[in-house]
């Protein structure tokens, strides 16, 4: 799979060497949820089906990031995860725009006469609700319009589970309020953060219970403030543990930002400058302040047991 970052207007050399028939699905995809995945393996059939190339068009940073519109807290798949679960897929080309204010302003007539037609694409596959170009005043039936009916189109269904249209919203807030097991039911796969162990107070070690302290590599959704059952994979292989996102009260008064503390059972190893990937299997309890540290040692024991028995059986 080859990755492409784009900016609008297109250079002659990005399209002389881009420009292709293919299949395109294009939308923001973040997430890459089940109706994502609905979306983009329609465009790899079909293309299969043609003998032409998959390509996938996504936009960075965030729309809603760059307009600073409405409760934006992150990405739940950053670009390298996307990049990473498009490859799965059987993508061939991805091609990352990059999202800025003169791009939000683009009209759909010129995203289509000044994108989409230059790259020769041959089938634009999108998801039943896309929406496009300045204010989004562009839909899916204006795609083969706007190209002179060049342009082939096709429109991918919701996908329902439990009557319910699986959506990245849903997932947000399903992960605000915990619920990481219906996460990752819409997600087809549990919600992972990847980062970088980092130096830290380090209490844990001296309180019997050693801790990671992890930073996100991109701009992740973090879920609610408490603590969680996970599974960590360090050198490819994977480990069960548990982790605390919040601001520890009980040491902290006036702390904003969650930091991520993972505690690894029977791991002695050290995991400094290491890279992680953090599986979130299941919501133990909410973070609170302890009157003391015997309280908060003796629930740090309760949470590990009860980690240690919901990952006897995960996989």
């Amino acid at each position: 799979m080859e990755t492409m970052n784009l900016t609008y207007p297109l250079t002659k050399e990005f399209i002389d060497y881009s420009a292709k028939p293919q299949v395109l699905a294009i939308g923001q995809f973040d997430g890459l949820h089940l109706g994502h995945v609905s979306v983009i393996e329609s465009a790899v059939r079909l293309a299969t089906s043609l003998k032409l190339p998959t390509a996938v068009m996504t936009f960075h940073p965030h729309p809603k990031e760059v307009m600073k519109k409405g409760d934006y807290d992150g990405y739940l798949t950053p670009p390298r995860e996307k990049e990473r679960i498009l490859k799965s897929l059987g993508v061939d080309y991805v091609y990352i725009v990059e999202f800025n204010d003169a791009f939000s302003r683009v009209s759909p007539q010129n995203f289509v006469s000044g994108v989409l037609v230059p790259l020769q694409v041959h089938t634009a596959v999108v998801g039943f609700d896309f929406r496009y170009g300045y204010r989004g005043e562009g839909d899916a039936g204006m795609l083969r319009e706007l190209s002179d009916n060049t342009l082939e189109v096709n429109t991918v269904p919701p996908f329902l589970i439990d009557r319910e249209k699986v959506s990245s919203s849903g997932i947000r807030k399903a992960l605000m309020e915990g619920n990481v097991q219906l996460a990752a039911r819409w997600l087809g796969r549990r919600y992972t953060i990847q980062g970088i162990v980092m130096h830290g107070e380090k209490r844990g070690r001296k309180i019997g219970f050693p801790t990671a302290n992890l930073k996100p590599y991109e701009h992740f959704v973090l879920p609610t403030k408490g603590v969680y059952a996970v599974r960590v994979n360090y050198d490819g292989q994977w480990l069960p543990g548990v982790m605390n996102v919040g601001v520890k009260p009980t040491f902290h008064n006036d702390k904003l930002t969650s930091s991520l503390e993972i505690h690894l059972f029977d791991f002695n190893g050290d995991l400094y400058g290491h890279s992680l990937s953090v599986e979130l299997v299941e919501f133990i309890r909410e973070e609170r302040k302890f009157g003391s540290i015997e309280e908060l040692v003796a629930q740090i024991s309760k949470d590990a047991d009860t980690a240690k028995n919901l990952l006897l059986t995960v996989e």
